[in-house]
Parts: structure tokens; sequence; C-alpha cells
């Protein structure tokens, strides 16, 4: 058990370091570098050059995270006793074939958005659920099932909100990034030459005439409105963040791993907010655009980190305070 619990981590960790790779080629660009799937330019391994390192580079990491998830989901059937453990298992199995099959679907219709949208939006949901399966195989679940676990019904509501929040807000960035609206705000702190956007076709204007300045492309309305939005929510869930650690240091004053989730939470959240004005400062700069959709994913990987540290040991628990 203890060879499958180390597993189930670097398959969690495989995960975080494939949405990297993944923010890479998008950033460089890179998406159709390799215009073929499943083999690239008919080859299974084509030179590494331009953004095909990118485009490839993140077909081989998708394998190698594929490859890790069937390994653990049989591994799960054949040694865990929790049958619905076992069903996590191929549930995460799933959802990487299906993220496979998006990406070469992507490619082969030439990156839509709604597809390339789904496609990111899904890499974030599987990466939830390799932290559920790591944190369900884990000592402290085990010690927490020996010892039982104190619930606050209101804290873990307040969490389960955040981290709602948090994915809600992970799916406007991948509308924002596969719609080319990463700039159509390409002003901080202020939006459009003003304090207060507009959204009139005076600020459209001055916004494009930024861009020409920047020998970017020019934006439509909706684009700065969806990256609008994507600013207001990191607003929002930056006051959230504040709400959640009062209620959580009330409830848990004495369980250190709840502080210690909370503090690390807030500094994913400070850095993960910095990140995203030094994306704009830097014109989308790929490695800097990269760090900020992989620390958007750490964000939410704490936030179910934090629910799973502050739940009930059963779902049936769970019913009966969600239906308080």
């Amino acid at each position: 058990m203890n060879n499958l619990r180390r597993f189930s981590k670097i398959v969690c960790a495989s995960t975080f370091v494939l949405i990297f790779v993944g923010g890479m080629v998008t950033s460089t660009d890179s998406g159709l570098s390799v215009p073929d799937w499943p083999l690239s330019y008919g080859m299974i391994f084509p030179p590494m050059v331009g953004g095909v390192f990118y485009e490839h580079g993140h077909r081989m990491v998708a394998a190698l995270v594929g490859f890790l998830t069937l390994c653990l989901a049989v591994w799960l059937a054949f040694e865990e006793k929790r049958r619905w453990l076992k069903v996590l298992g191929f549930c995460a199995l799933g959802a990487v074939i299906l993220q496979g099959v998006l990406g070469g679907v992507t490619v082969l219709f030439y990156l839509p958005d709604a597809i390339s949208v789904s496609h990111g939006v899904l890499a974030q949901t599987f990466f939830i659920l390799t932290i559920i399966v790591a944190y369900s195989l884990s000592i402290e679940r085990q010690a927490a099932v020996e010892k039982g676990r104190a619930v606050s019904a209101g804290f873990l509501k307040l969490a389960l909100g955040f981290a709602v929040l948090v994915f809600v807000q992970l799916i406007i960035a991948a509308i924002m990034r596969h719609t080319r609206s990463g700039l159509a705000i390409p002003d901080f702190p202020t939006m459009g030459g003003s304090w207060i956007p507009t959204f009139d076709q005076a600020m459209l204007n001055r916004v494009n005439a930024r861009l020409f300045e920047m020998n970017r492309d020019f934006v439509t309305m909706p684009q700065v409105i969806i990256h609008f939005i994507h600013r207001l929510l990191a607003l929002a869930i930056l006051i959230y963040a504040f709400i959640l650690t009062k209620a959580g240091v009330k409830a848990y004053r004495l369980d250190k791993k709840i502080t210690v989730t909370l503090r690390i939470l807030g500094g994913v959240l400070i850095a993960q907010i910095a990140l995203g004005i030094f994306t704009v400062l830097t014109e989308r700069s790929p490695v800097m655009t990269s760090l900020h959709v992989v620390t958007g994913a750490g964000l939410l990987g704490v936030s179910v980190l934090l629910i799973l540290r502050s739940s009930p040991l059963k779902w049936s628990q769970c019913a009966v305070i969600f239906k308080k």
C-alpha cells in the first residue's frame, strides 16, 4: 500500500507538470506546429525544432501521464478495498483518455475555441481527480479515520464555494486564452486608460491604439468583456479568500493542517495575482503566462485539499451537512 500511496502522488505531480507544459503550447502559439495526430508529421518522434518542441513535447508528457494513470487505475483495482476509490481511479483514466482525444481533435479541426476550452477545463478536472485519489490513499486520511474528525459545516460550505469560484475563474481563463483575449485590456491597473471601464467605442479605440503600438492584433468588445470578467473574478476570489481564512481560523484554531493549508492557499493566491499582473505587463511572455496557468491549477488543487481536510470521512455525512 505504501508504494501505491507514493505512486498516486507521482501521478498527481506529473499532472501538474503536464498543465504547465500544455500552457506553454498555447503561450507560444505552437498548437498547430504539428498538424497531424496521433503521429507527428507521420513520425513517432519528429525533429524537436521550433514549435514542434512544445507541441510534440506536450504529447510525450501527456502520453506518460496517461500511462501512469492506467497503471494507477489497475493497481487500485487489484489492491484497494474501497469500491468508490476503484471507480474514481477508472474515472481518472477515462478523463485522461478523453483529454487525449480532445487534444487530437483540437489539432485536426484547427484549434476550434469550444474544443480547446473543453480541453483546458478537462485538464483541471483530471487534476482534481488525481488529488482526491492521492489524498484518499494518504497516511493523513488513514489517521483521520482512526481518530475521527471534527467538522464545521459552515466552513466546509465556504470552502466548497471558494473551490467552485476558482474553477469558474479557470473556465473564464481558458475562454480568454483560446479567444485570444489575454491582452484585450493591455494596461494595468487601469483598463483601457480608465480606472472604471466604460465599454464604449472610445474605450475600444484606446485599447486598439495601445495594441497597435505593441504590434498586436486588434480586439473586439466581447474580447474586452471576457478579459474584464477575468479581472473582476480575481478580485472576488481575493475578497472571498479573506472571508474563508477568517472563518477557518475561527472554526479550526487548533487544527494545524487546516491553518497551514489556509496559509498556503493565501500564498498561492497572492502569487497568482502577481503573475496575472506581470502577464499583462510583459505582454504575455510565454513563461510568465504558463506560470500563471499552472499556478491557477495549484490554487484549485489547494482549494480541493482544504475541502478534503475539513470534510467528513463518509459521503453520507456530507449529504446531511448540505441539507441543513
